[in-house]
């Protein structure tokens, strides 16, 4: 009984110092970017190229991704916005004040939109 005790406590322990974003997001996302008129789209995202429709791994990050098309007829920049990911609150319900810490200086409370439509002309 002490052993399960025991056991259980260093569960807890563990769980309240570690993030939980940080447990289970990675340090990327992958995001589906695609053009508005479902055609074949490049460019590049962060310096990043990318071709699409396709999924494309953004690194996690409080700031806003830039995805700068070099198709013709496409809007050249288009902004993906970071969000706190939901799993973050987890920490702060939890009473985890050292795990929600983690999560900000890793970056895993930030997520993405899954699907990036770049605008398109026909």
């Amino acid at each position: 009984m002490i052993k399960t005790i025991v056991q259980v406590a260093g569960i807890a322990s563990f769980i309240a110092l570690s993030g939980c974003a940080s447990i289970l997001n990675e340090d990327t996302q992958k995001v589906n970017i695609s053009a508005s008129n479902g055609k074949e789209i490049q460019g590049n995202i962060d310096g990043t190229p990318f071709k699409g429709p396709g999924v494309v791994s953004l690194k996690r990050d409080k700031a806003a991704k830039i995805v700068t098309a070099e198709t013709e007829g496409c809007t050249k920049q288009t902004v993906v916005d970071s969000s706190v990911d939901s799993k973050f609150f987890i920490n702060i319900l939890s009473g985890g004040a050292f795990g929600s810490s983690t999560d900000y200086s890793t970056g895993k409370m930030w997520k993405y939109a899954d699907n990036v439509v770049v605008n398109c002309g026909q």
